[in-house]
């Protein structure tokens, strides 16, 4: 006897239909995603730089965890997903993790998603992560869209070393003594800032870090994107031109290559030499960008100096 079809209406089969996404009014069929966490990456301003892994696993797990359930869902309806959206953001992490725990010990799949960008990268997911690999679950990560690799690529600084921050204190005594921390790293320097602080944040960069070269990356892959490349002296000098509404990612040249080799007394020698020619501004300045120390540092030191060289204060 021939076997029965299943019917069509099964919670099976619904389940099936309702597993796909759209690209251009074409609908495409997303497999059931296998069991475990999906760390998913999401555009970071346009919702084409997708990829299809990604909308595949986004159409076929059972959740998606989500910052702002609004701003998922632009991406969700944009491509015509059905999928059900859960908050997972820092302020309900500690009453979400167990839920999600739960559900993957029954077998479930879940993607964890950020606004924009990999999830994880100065976003939440970390403890997530850690008790799900814990619980013995798959964890698997779904590369895409990232500011921090976005900006490296276009500032035309050096790649093969970077350090990122995040984002940097609030107070602007803290934001100083991090970035002196920051001036001694052999690496080139990637950072986010809010529209609200750039401005002060150029201005503190080109007192401690002086005229290394650096790159503004504003709004990056939205309609607004703005890349503006310069000496950190000359950004901070153009600082009250530049359009502060949207999100930064500042990036900053390394020290310079033989700031290591540059003793405390070669530093005395290479600012006396500046000093009986320039100002103390321009002599500093010369001195940071051939030394890589913090210009406080620098600038301390040529003061002392000058006063043997001139008497005085040693300001001019």
């Amino acid at each position: 006897m021939r076997a029965k079809p299943a019917p069509i209406n099964t919670p099976e089969a619904q389940d099936a239909a309702s597993r796909g996404f759209s690209i251009d009014a074409h609908r495409l069929a997303a497999p059931k995603a296998a069991p475990g966490l999906h760390l998913v990456a999401t555009p970071i301003g346009n919702l084409g730089d997708i990829t299809l892994r990604a909308l595949q696993t986004l159409a076929g797990v059972d959740v998606i965890a989500c910052e702002d359930t609004r701003i998922t869902r632009r991406l969700t309806e944009r491509y015509a997903i059905a999928a059900q959206l859960k908050q997972y953001h820092e302020h309900n992490a500690e009453a979400a993790r167990p839920k999600i725990l739960e559900a993957l010990g029954q077998g479930g799949s879940i993607a964890l998603v950020s606004d924009a960008g990999t999830p994880l990268i100065s976003d939440p997911g970390f403890k997530l992560v850690r008790e799900v690999c814990a619980a013995g679950h798959a964890v698997y990560a779904l590369p895409g869209p990232s500011s921090v690799l976005a900006a490296l690529s276009v500032a035309a600084l050096p790649t093969d070393r970077f350090f990122f921050e995040g984002f940097l204190p609030a107070k602007s005594a803290a934001r100083k003594a991090r970035l002196t921390e920051l001036a001694r790293i052999d690496a080139t320097l990637v950072m986010f800032d809010s529209g609200n602080r750039v401005q002060d944040t150029l201005a503190e960069l080109a007192e401690i870090m002086g005229t290394r070269e650096a790159a503004i990356c504003r709004e990056l892959t939205k309609l607004h994107e703005e890349i503006s490349r310069a000496p950190l002296s000359q950004l901070a000098r153009e600082a009250d031109t530049l359009e502060t509404r949207g999100e930064f990612v500042l990036v900053i040249a390394p020290p310079a290559a033989d700031a290591e080799m540059l003793t405390s007394d070669a530093l005395d020698d290479l600012l006396r030499e500046q000093l009986a020619a320039h100002s103390v501004k321009d002599a500093v300045a010369h001195a940071v960008a051939l030394s890589g120390r913090p210009r406080r540092e620098v600038y301390a030191r040529a003061l002392e100096l000058a006063k043997d060289l001139r008497g005085g204060d040693g300001e001019d």
